[in-house]
């Protein structure tokens, strides 16, 4: 904290120093000054939170200081010291806001009792202060939020967005008056690892990032607006309500600023210009449409407009698709079977030349593929496996998964590749699968033995060695006749009658060790399974062990 000390006299300055005990009242910085003039232009470059000054002093005396104070430096809190007992300069010192008012010779007591009191109203204020700006920081940080929010329920609700509109139409977010709109749509890419990760993978900082450059180019402008649509949340809009014309060239000057500060251009999809608010909700869906029926091997096109405008024609080579998948299932599934990597490379050499020989390929045809792909294999995992298809599922999609459809970065190389690589996959873990079914029931029998004593349950066992539920109750069945869990009661109770021949074991201390924790419960099953109580069995196995 600082604090000043103003006066013509060298000495009475010194004496100031002197008689506060600043290090108590938390000052550290003590600075002076010779008159009213010196004293302004300390306070305006550092700001103190304390001034001690004369009242008589020459160029700008300590009135005109007061009111300077008042009137420019509020935050400061001051103590006038004076030799003249005079009622107006004390009537000055309290309109001013002074803390208080004390004459010379001055005494320690009152000088320090003022500084504390200076002190204590400055800190408090203070806290004030920066409470204040908090408030204020957090409102001017959701006001945008709130913005956004307002202009996503008119894209949602265009009838009932009336009252929303005059709302954001006073706070100055869209123009007085607005009846036509046209907007363009990005949608962040979530498959781009390598810019995430610039991000620190904090999606809300790079999402903050993209609208800032696109409402730099939007507001300069000034025929439109970027905001966060929130019911999507990786999708943003550009709204402008003129010069709907020059909306490609906009989003062109947006994309090399995208580009220049994030290495990236973006995909957007543009609707066409329609009345507003009514046709909002239609216009967003134009957009979309847009972007998932843009041509993905046209990797130098960032802009698209929507499907009811016109397009160039296509050529007669690419104006259908050659070939539908269902037309290699056969294909695909002779070479998974064969288990053979050059049977399924040759399979995937064919499929290769005829995804090559297609000249347009839309995300929403990659999201159709996808899950035509999915399908194909949940047959294929059923037919060969059974039961134990779903723990076969979850293996091939941890090792095998396709590129994001709507990637703004799409290679048709990576999604052969993810083709190739899902196939392979598929005849792993099928041929894992089918050939260890023997072993694995063995397995199972293994680790039951072992691990007896805890609370095995048949999804655990399912889990750990990556078969079905249903695999493991139906193995068990043929081969020992019981289920699992009789299975593993019966193993129980052989080794609690072993136990019972150590005299030195109680019944609880037995039921424990081979994994029950009710003692109540363990006789209960043991008495069901022997047809005798633990404690009569262990007397008539102690006489059975006398000497004869």
């Amino acid at each position: 904290m600082k604090a000043l000390i103003v006066d013509d006299e060298a000495r009475v300055r010194k004496a100031v120093r002197l008689l506060v005990d600043w290090e108590e009242h938390g000052i550290s910085d003590i600075a002076e000054a010779e008159n009213g003039s010196e004293a302004v232009r300390y306070i305006e470059a550092e700001k103190p939170a304390v001034v001690i000054m004369d009242m008589m002093m020459p160029e700008f005396n300590g009135i005109d200081l007061m009111s300077w104070v008042s009137e420019n430096a509020n935050t400061v809190k001051f103590i006038v010291v004076s030799g003249h007992n005079d009622f107006d300069f004390v009537r000055q010192t309290v309109r001013n806001g002074g803390i208080d008012y004390l004459l010379k010779p001055i005494e320690p007591d009152a000088i320090n009792a003022a500084v504390a009191k200076a002190v204590r109203e400055w800190r408090e204020e203070e806290a004030r202060r920066i409470s204040l700006q908090k408030n204020n920081i957090q409102l001017n940080e959701l006001k945008p939020i709130y913005s956004e929010k307002l202009l996503t329920g008119i894209v949602d609700e265009p009838g009932q967005s009336y009252s929303a509109i005059r709302r954001l139409q006073e706070e100055g977010v869209l123009p007085p008056s607005i009846d036509k709109a046209r907007i363009a749509l990005l949608q962040a890419d979530i498959s781009d690892e390598e810019l995430y990760k610039r991000f620190g993978y904090d999606s809300e900082l790079l999402y903050y990032c993209i609208l800032n450059i696109c409402n730099e180019f939007v507001m300069e402008s000034g025929c439109g607006i970027a905001f966060r649509y929130w019911s999507e949340p990786s999708d943003m809009i550009v709204l402008v309500w003129s010069d709907f014309e020059r909306l490609e060239t906009l989003i062109r000057r947006i994309n090399d600023g995208l580009y220049r500060t994030l290495g990236r251009r973006m995909h957007f999809g543009l609707s066409e210009t329609a009345d507003f608010p009514a046709r909002l909700a239609e216009q967003y869906s134009q957009a979309s449409g847009a972007l998932w029926d843009r041509n993905v091997l046209d990797a130098g096109l960032f802009v698209h407009r929507p499907a009811n405008e016109p397009k160039p024609a296509p050529s007669a080579e690419g104006s259908r698709y050659p070939f539908q998948l269902a037309d290699w299932e056969e294909d695909w599934r002779t070479a998974i079977v064969s288990g053979h990597a050059g049977q399924i490379a040759e399979a995937c050499g064919r499929w290769r030349d005829a995804a090559n020989s297609v000249r347009s390929v839309t995300p929403r045809r990659l999201v159709q593929w996808t899950a035509d792909i999915e399908l194909f294999t949940n047959r294929l995992l059923r037919e060969r496996l059974g039961a134990a298809a779903e723990a076969a599922r979850s293996r091939l999609e941890d090792a095998a998964a396709f590129p994001y459809p709507g990637s703004g970065r799409f290679s048709r190389e990576d999604w052969l590749a993810a083709i190739e690589r899902w196939m392979n996959e598929t005849a792993r873990v099928i041929n894992d699968l089918q050939g260890n079914e023997t072993t694995t029931i063995g397995d199972i029998v293994a680790y039951i033995k072992q691990h007896y004593q805890l609370d095995l349950s048949l999804q655990d066992i399912a889990g750990r060695f990556h078969v079905s539920r249903e695999y493991v109750s139906r193995k068990f069945k043929q081969e020992y006749g019981i289920t699992l869990t009789d299975f593993i009661t019966e193993l129980r109770m052989d080794h609690a009658k072993r136990l019972m021949l150590n005299p030195q074991l109680k019944i609880a201390q037995i039921a424990e060790m081979v994994g029950f924790h009710d003692e109540k419960y363990f006789s209960k099953v043991f008495k069901k399974l022997t047809g005798l109580s633990p404690s009569a069995y262990r007397q008539e196995t102690s006489a059975e062990h006398l000497p004869g």
